[in-house]
């Protein structure tokens, strides 16, 4: 077991494990976290959650392993949720698992949440104004998506730099921020462990042809195991499709189904193809960090990955026992 001595938020120790969806970053990160006592803080945008296991492929109870998960099931699917609550939530979850003396594990696909914890950004905290936000939205639909985020470039380039015309929540967000406290979200915000001295990030990655036969086998075990249902459920409880939640992937697909859109075989295909995509989106993203090491995955056993990890790992976080007395 590695013991952790929790000193400056710099120094302080951070193991991470990411890369694209279904790559097997569960049942690596739970026998890694086995090997080397760490709690797991998932840096999962959906696993947030509750009542949504089936379509996010939630790890369940037994595939946890007896390894303590955070940031699961934090939150209903009709609630505001968002990466500033999270690393707010992750700071208290991060500060408690150092005190014990575990090693934090930050496992998860979603990568503002990864870089939200990583490099430890502090977001402003601009509240909301509904009336602005619909008003940004009707705009976006008038003069189009483009010349919204052409307008969030002008006010601030660094944020529209990183986020695409088609993410226009965010750009919405990003310009209603500056509107309501006239500064700009890249101002308000900066890293405040830059250059972090207890930090190893590894990022799984395979073979296409395999990630996508993975995705394909994926989706059709969701299937098998009841995402109608889940989904159904959902829209019987009184959640609304428009919600963020029901517009994550396995979700928005399914009510095109159920709404008498397409056929079931058609909503099936089209989350493939949508995760798929989304696959490729991940790895584009963790590329651009240069800090991950990249780990091939293909043709090898979890426990192998694991092991090689948790090799590395404990060769850097060394015991710190006698550094306490």
């Amino acid at each position: 077991m590695v013991d952790i001595n929790p000193c400056s938020d710099k120094a302080a120790p951070l193991l991470a494990i990411v890369g694209p969806t279904a790559t097997g970053k569960t049942d690596v990160s739970v026998i890694a976290a086995q090997k080397l006592g760490a709690e797991i803080i998932s840096a999962d945008s959906m696993l947030v959650y509750r009542h949504m296991d089936i379509g996010t492929a939630k790890p369940t109870i037994d595939e946890r392993g007896g390894v303590a998960h955070h940031m699961i099931d934090v939150a209903d699917p009709d609630e505001e949720y968002n990466v500033a609550i999270y690393s707010k939530q992750v700071d208290d979850i991060w500060e408690d698992i150092l005190k014990r003396r575990k090693l934090p594990l930050l496992v998860g696909g979603t990568g503002l949440y990864v870089k939200a914890v990583v490099d430890g950004y502090s977001f402003s905290e601009a509240g909301m104004d509904p009336e602005l936000r619909l008003r940004l939205q009707k705009e976006c639909e008038a003069i189009g998506r483009n010349a919204l985020h052409e307008r969030l470039g002008q006010i601030d380039p660094q944020t529209a730099s990183r986020l695409h015309a088609n993410d226009v929540k965010r750009v919405i967000r990003a310009l209603e921020v500056y509107y309501l406290t006239g500064q700009t979200i890249s101002a308000s915000s900066g890293s405040r462990c830059q250059d972090r001295e207890g930090l190893m990030i590894f990022g799984l990655v395979m073979d296409r042809v395999e990630l996508y036969a993975r995705i394909e086998k994926r989706v059709d075990r969701m299937i098998d195991h009841g995402l109608v249902d889940e989904v159904r459920g959902l829209l019987e409880r009184g959640y609304s499709e428009k919600l963020t939640s029901m517009q994550g992937l396995g979700y928005k697909e399914i009510i095109l189904y159920l709404s008498g859109i397409i056929t079931l075989e058609e909503a099936v295909e089209l989350l493939k193809k949508r995760t798929r995509n989304f696959a490729k989106r991940q790895l584009t993203w963790f590329r651009r960090d240069h800090r991950i090491r990249w780990i091939d995955v293909n043709g090898r056993e979890p426990s192998d990955v694991a092991a090689e990890i948790t090799s590395e790992v404990e060769g850097v976080f060394k015991p710190a026992s006698n550094e306490l007395k």
